[in-house]
């Protein structure tokens, strides 16, 4: 039986997004999107281009976590080289598929232009790769099963990136199959007049014993200019009483937060000094 997906980590790739004029947008909506699915992204990391770097990040991530998925790095240049990193961490080869070749050559047909030559590396797919259909790029994303875990490769730019992972995380999708029937639940409390360490100290005795029961809570703690956030996640299949184990610890920690405790419903401070905690 195929194991259920849990745990994933998210791998950046371009020397451009090591500067200061370019971030990497896509991890919060990869984030968000995993999460529907019950799959929550643990680690982060951005690389340049660089193949042996890259290489050793993917061999790392995919040994500690069900799902990886890299973004960047697949187009037609010599600077793009996720997949040359990642088949040289698996110790795949590649292959190319006259089928993408051709669909390639059709885009650039339709705009009047012949393909150069270089654009046949778009079409190089690793042993055993599915390949996604990419409807607003050249460069197709990758699916590579691992064992029970999957390597995800997609393009960059968020306008690709977005509906190719959405399309993944559908039902039907080979990513969503895998998510199980468990579900990532959050509720969060922040809080003013307390430094970090004031919180921690007045609400770990609550938390600390939650991370030993069956369905453990995950605790974090996160300080912002004026206010420390205290967000609160549960894995579960139950979602009724996944909510409500999650809005009794809620409960527990405003009262021990007093008057600190601001808001519980994502509410930032101005708004609620104008309207009024509830």
């Amino acid at each position: 039986m195929t194991s259920e997906l849990r745990t994933a980590e998210v791998i950046a790739v371009g020397s451009e997004l090591l500067g200061s004029t370019r971030l990497d947008t896509n991890s919060l909506f990869i984030s968000r999107t995993l999460a529907a699915l019950g799959i929550q992204l643990k680690a982060k990391a951005v690389v340049g281009d660089d193949r042996a770097l890259l290489k050793d990040l993917f061999a790392l991530a995919i040994t500690r976590s069900d799902v990886v998925v890299v973004t960047g790095g697949l187009g037609p240049t010599d600077d793009d080289l996720t997949r040359e990193a990642v088949t040289d961490a698996l110790g795949i080869s590649m292959s190319e598929d006259a089928a993408i070749t051709a669909t390639i050559r059709e885009r650039f047909a339709r705009r009047a232009m012949v393909m150069p030559e270089f654009n046949r590396k778009q079409a190089m797919v690793p042993e055993g790769a599915t390949v996604l259909v990419n409807p607003n790029g050249s460069a197709p994303g990758l699916l590579i099963p691992v064992g029970e875990k999957l390597a995800i490769l997609l393009p960059g730019p968020p306008r690709e990136l977005q509906p190719m992972l959405t399309a993944l995380c559908e039902p039907q999708g080979l990513l969503g199959a895998r998510g199980g029937v468990a579900r990532l639940h959050t509720v969060s409390i922040f809080t003013t007049g307390l430094s970090e360490s004031h919180v921690e100290q007045l609400v770990q005795p609550l938390y600390a014993p939650w991370r030993d029961s069956p369905e453990p809570i995950e605790t974090t703690i996160l300080a912002t200019p004026g206010q420390v956030e205290l967000h609160l996640t549960l894995r579960s299949a139950e979602h009724v009483r996944a909510k409500a184990t999650l809005e009794s610890a809620r409960a527990e920690l405003t009262k021990v937060l007093g008057l600190s405790a601001f808001s519980t419903d994502g509410r930032q401070l101005p708004h609620v000094a104008v309207r009024g905690s509830v």
